[in-house]
């Protein structure tokens, strides 16, 4: 069969040179279409339940909202595993599937579940999926350092890392997640004066029932006039301090009770457990992370393209975003490795072959070797939709050295074969 593979192609080398050369190009031209990651698709199908129970201890949270909630969960079908961690006031529920499940359907599974889990948990507790993630989904850190991390400055840019910063990374296809840490949460501080409650004779709950139903818009239905109907709405929404203070609490002697005669309003700092820094001053770190199949490298541009055209937007006390993380860097410093493999292997063999065989001709077959069976592999990987990562580069690496090698042998091999039929074949 091999004897018949040599002869076929012998008598059709026109065939045999234009399949190769539309074999080279087309390999080349997939080259750019595979993703490109740190490591291969290792992602198990895992889809995690996420709770928040505010004020619960990590025992409470174990034994009220862990313990239900697996519970409940097992026995969804394609279950192998579930895991999960308790800690002071959260619940992270990690429910591990088959491999080559479908990571959407399971999380239908899941999330029917979850509907049945509300009516075993606390009263205004509720599970929440997480989203869809990489095991190596974390693909860059941004820190927004602050010139200033006092006061309002760290609000702002908080708030500039969750209304403008996020929603514009989320757009991307591909993004998973954009977590920003650190900074301080803007949030309305109303502080109660008791003694002024007292004289008054407002009690907490009613101040807690006023704030409550403060800011909302609301619905009155509708009227008839004149044959025309009108849509009745209460309109309630403000983000004006000054409206909360004149939010009426209760009546004495004929007179509403204001907000501000009982309580002081103010912007504050919401309560936080952990902060963000850069070269030993405040930032707001954004956590970025990617879905599963998305190409790392693509993915960094269009952020980095992103970040530019929000620069001429950053808030006065925002320096310049600052790259912490850059998982790119990484599989760009591996191609660059296997290319100067690539490279250093195609000159070490033109070498070895001119010198020891002096034949241009048998140089440039061992050369055309090394292109054509790389061309073979990326279409190979393009059809087995594989990734170009670190592990298959590294093999491709060592391919590389068993390639050349064998080029040469064949090639030194074939020529001595030529040598000795043409001497064969002179008359004596």
């Amino acid at each position: 069969m091999f004897d018949q593979l040599i002869q076929t192609s012998l008598r059709n080398r026109l065939l045999i040179l234009v399949i190769a050369a539309v074999t080279m190009m087309y390999g080349i031209q997939q080259s750019d279409s595979l993703s490109v990651d740190v490591f291969p698709d290792l992602n198990k199908p895992v889809v995690t339940v996420l709770t928040e129970a505010g004020g619960l201890a990590p025992e409470e949270v174990e034994q009220l909202v862990s313990f239900p909630l697996e519970n409940i969960l097992n026995g969804v079908p394609g279950v192998t595993r579930i895991r999960s961690t308790s800690g002071l006031g959260l619940s992270i529920i990690y429910v591990e599937f088959d491999w080559g499940t479908d990571i959407y359907r399971n999380r239908q599974f899941v999330s029917e579940r979850m509907e049945q889990a509300t009516a075993q948990l606390p009263s205004g507790i509720r599970p929440v999926m997480g989203p869809v993630s990489s095991i190596m989904g974390e693909i860059m850190l941004i820190a927004l350092p602050l010139t200033d991390g006092e006061g309002g400055n760290a609000m702002a840019a908080r708030e500039y890392a969750d209304f403008v910063l996020r929603p514009r990374l989320l757009s991307i296809p591909g993004i998973s997640q954009v977590i920003p840490i650190g900074g301080e949460v803007r949030q309305v501080r109303v502080t109660p004066n008791t003694t002024a409650m007292r004289v008054l004779d407002v009690s907490l709950e009613q101040l807690s029932d006023a704030l409550q139903s403060f800011a909302a818009n609301r619905g009155g239905g509708f009227t008839d006039i004149n044959g025309q109907e009108y849509v009745i709405r209460n309109q309630g929404r403000t983000l004006q301090l000054t409206d909360l203070q004149k939010l009426s609490v209760g009546w004495r002697q004929g007179r509403s009770i204001r907000l501000s005669q009982i309580a002081s309003v103010s912007y504050a700092p919401a309560v936080k457990r952990g902060d963000g820094g850069y070269n030993g001053s405040p930032a707001v770190v954004v956590n970025i992370q990617k879905q599963p199949g998305a190409d790392t490298i693509d993915l960094t541009q269009e952020i980095e393209l992103a970040l530019q055209e929000l620069a001429a937007g950053l808030p006065p006390a925002v320096s310049a975003p600052q790259i912490l993380f850059r998982q790119a860097d990484f599989i760009q410093a591996s191609v660059a490795n296997v290319t100067q493999a690539l490279r250093d292997g195609a000159i070490l063999v033109s070498l070895i072959l001119f010198v020891f065989l002096l034949s241009a001709r048998t140089t440039m077959i061992s050369l055309l070797a090394i292109p054509m069976s790389l061309a073979l592999t990326l279409i190979i990987f393009k059809l087995l939709n594989q990734t170009i990562n670190v592990m298959t580069l590294g093999g491709l690496a060592i391919a590389i050295g068993e390639l050349v090698d064998d080029s040469v042998i064949d090639v030194e091999n074939i020529l001595r074969r030529l040598k000795q039929n043409r001497a064969a074949s002179r008359p004596k």
